[in-house]
């Protein structure tokens, strides 16, 4: 389902000189699979994804996504190619404001040039316990309220591939399990793959496959690698 070999991410910074964030010789996630990567802060999670779905280019490498090399697509294939099989819960949630819930997940079935199913969207919305919140717009919904429509927005399109970017930071204790357990029961029947980014330690748990960001992105262990010899020559 995803394949990344060789790549690479750098920021050009103000002077000219490049920040590397991202150097991952190999890493794969099959059809299906649920997996969930972790990482302290600045380690490259979010770019990770953004570059999974598209939202960025790599400075270099290959992002194999059902055989599709999604770098070398132009910006607006790229848009195409994720709204039909890719799903994004964002941390920002990016709902549309002039919307109500059940329009803000009907308008993303139509992203990818197909009809919004309302009956799906209702489904979905129940599912993460908005039934009562359809006809609200995102200015009348709680924070967490708001995350959940975004978690049902995600799996309209019945994508291929979730990217999940701590998508229980903003819910409430109480239906924290409830977005988890939506997310990986309708990703297991319609077989998406999950690729889940965390800092809970309650919600990684739940996974066979946590992978660490920092044993995978050369720049990390390269960065962790020079510290104690910094702290030795101090």
């Amino acid at each position: 389902m995803l394949e990344i070999k060789n790549l690479k991410k750098n920021y050009l910074l103000p002077d000219g000189e490049e920040l590397p964030i991202l150097d991952i010789s190999s890493w794969a996630v099959d059809a299906g699979e649920q997996v969930v990567v972790v990482g302290a802060s600045g380690c490259g999670k979010t770019t990770l994804l953004h570059i999974i779905a598209g939202i960025l280019k790599p400075t270099s490498g290959h992002v194999l996504i059902d055989g599709w090399d999604t770098p070398i697509l132009t910006e607006a294939e790229r848009d195409q190619f994720r709204a039909r099989r890719i799903g994004y819960v964002f941390q920002t949630f990016n709902l549309l404001q002039g919307f109500t819930a059940l329009e803000n997940v009907m308008i993303g079935m139509t992203f990818a040039g197909g009809h919004s199913d309302k009956h799906r969207a209702k489904e979905l919305l129940e599912k993460v316990g908005l039934a009562h919140r359809l006809h609200h717009k995102p200015a009348q919904l709680s924070v967490g309220e708001q995350q959940r429509v975004s978690v049902a927005r995600a799996l309209a399109n019945k994508p291929k591939l979730v990217l999940a970017d701590e998508p229980t930071a903003n819910v409430d204790v109480g239906n924290q399990q409830q977005v988890i357990d939506m997310l990986r029961n309708t990703c297991e029947e319609e077989k998406v793959a999950l690729i889940l980014v965390t800092h809970a330690p309650e919600v990684a748990k739940q996974f066979s496959r946590v992978d660490k960001l920092a044993e995978v992105n050369l720049v990390v262990s390269r960065r962790i690698n020079a510290e104690p010899a910094a702290e030795t020559a101090n």
